[in-house]
């Protein structure tokens, strides 16, 4: 399956980069999230399990068990707040 991953705010800047097109065997967004942490460094670091991140398909927040469709958008952010 074929998706894009967008990454926002400090997991951007960890990882180098705002987005990328990404070919996965992936069924749900958090199968998603442990291939990606399996490429290691920097993804690793910035997706590790317990760390605080937000997750979106096609701009709706969403939990891990959300299943991917083809050509979806996925992001990944961490919490924000405001004041």
């Amino acid at each position: 399956m074929n998706l894009t991953v967008r990454y926002f705010a400090s997991i951007r800047e960890a990882i180098g980069q705002g987005s990328e097109a990404v070919q996965t065997q992936a069924l749900t967004l958090s199968d998603l999230r442990i291939e990606l942490i399996a490429r290691g460094g920097a993804y690793a670091e910035a997706l590790i399990p317990g760390r605080a991140v937000r997750m979106a398909i096609n701009q709706e927040l969403c939990d891990g068990t959300v299943m991917l469709t083809e050509g979806c958008e996925v992001a990944f952010f961490p919490p924000v707040t405001g004041g």
